[in-house]
């Protein structure tokens, strides 16, 4: 009998404040064999069906749909960062969806004998309840001000938008307390990685 939850291989899941580099912790524990599982795009893949589709529009109408026809990610997401009710009526929609296929590619990766371990990346993973198929968490942090430089690069956001989104989220002291590990990604990528090195390392997962 496995000792893990999920098969013959250990599932890391990867949180983190948003903008603490989620993306650079996935490619240092993909550099040392991990299949990462990517939640949030699951989640753009989630919006693109057609039953989905179905029920966003029925609820929120044209307001959240492009000229072309297609939705308007954007719209969606002023809609549910500003009503509580909202974004839980979204969730209700995408979750299930995201966490089928989430336990669908863990269960590909399981089947591959290369496979050392494999790793979630899902910001809401605690939030979403997906923290139940995973046998350690990784909580990545960064300064705030750090972490807004980025989103705004990244993404154009300001100090308000980086708020609506980190209060739609559980807090990272309580993320922190359900994590196993805590990575802080502040130095660089050379630097990250042998945080998640040492941490491969203790838990007998570093190939040599």
């Amino acid at each position: 009998m496995s000792r893990w939850r999920e098969g013959l291989k250990p599932v890391i899941g990867l949180i983190g404040g948003i903008g603490a580099g989620k993306s650079t912790a996935a490619r240092c524990f993909k550099s040392r064999g991990g299949v990462v599982i990517n939640a949030d795009a699951i989640g753009h893949a989630a919006l693109e069906q057609a039953d989905i589709i179905r029920e966003i529009l029925g609820r929120w109408g044209d307001r959240v749909r492009k000229a072309d026809g297609s939705l308007d990610r954007r719209a969606i997401a002023q809609i549910v960062f500003a009503n509580q009710e909202d974004r839980k009526a979204l969730e209700e929609m995408v979750f299930p969806y995201i966490g089928e296929r989430c336990k669908q590619e863990i269960a590909t990766a399981q089947r591959d004998p290369t496979v050392p371990f494999v790793v979630l990346d899902a910001a809401v993973m605690l939030e979403a309840g997906w923290n139940e198929i995973a046998d350690w968490i990784v909580y990545l942090d960064a300064p705030r001000e750090l972490r807004l430089a980025r989103v705004a690069a990244r993404s154009g956001w300001t100090d308000r938008d980086l708020t609506a989104r980190e209060i739609a989220q559980w807090t990272p002291e309580m993320k922190k307390a359900k994590a196993d590990a805590v990575l802080i990604n502040a130095a660089g990528a050379e630097e990250l990685q042998l945080q998640v090195d040492r941490l491969l390392e203790g838990w007998h997962l570093l190939r040599q």
